[in-house]
């Protein structure tokens, strides 16, 4: 048995970072349709309460928590990827193992 194929999980692992690293950066386009009204709500709302000149706390907390909730979304896809590679690596390994200590030599 030969390397197991991970190519496919590796792409994901990495797209998945480089979202992570957009969603640090504050850039809208990775985030779900949910999550980016969230932040843009918070937003409009801040914005319609600057104008007003009243405090902008409660927005400001709204739209943090939406991007602290898109970062943790991130964080635990790239995890069960990255679990889901070492598992199949870990049975490829085992597979080989079984194989050589069966055979004559």
């Amino acid at each position: 048995m030969g390397k197991p194929n991970t190519r496919r999980l590796d792409r994901e692992i990495q797209a998945l970072t480089r979202k992570l690293e957009a969603v640090q950066e504050r850039e809208l386009w990775p985030l779900t349709g949910a999550e980016r009204r969230q932040v843009l709500s918070a937003v409009v709302s801040g914005s319609y309460r600057v104008a007003k000149n009243k405090s902008t706390s409660r927005a400001e907390t709204k739209a943090e928590t939406a991007w602290n909730s898109a970062q943790i979304r991130l964080t635990a896809e790239i995890t069960a990827l990255q679990t889901e590679r070492a598992r199949l690596v870990t049975e490829a390994a085992t597979a080989k193992a079984a194989k050589k200590s069966s055979g004559w030599w």
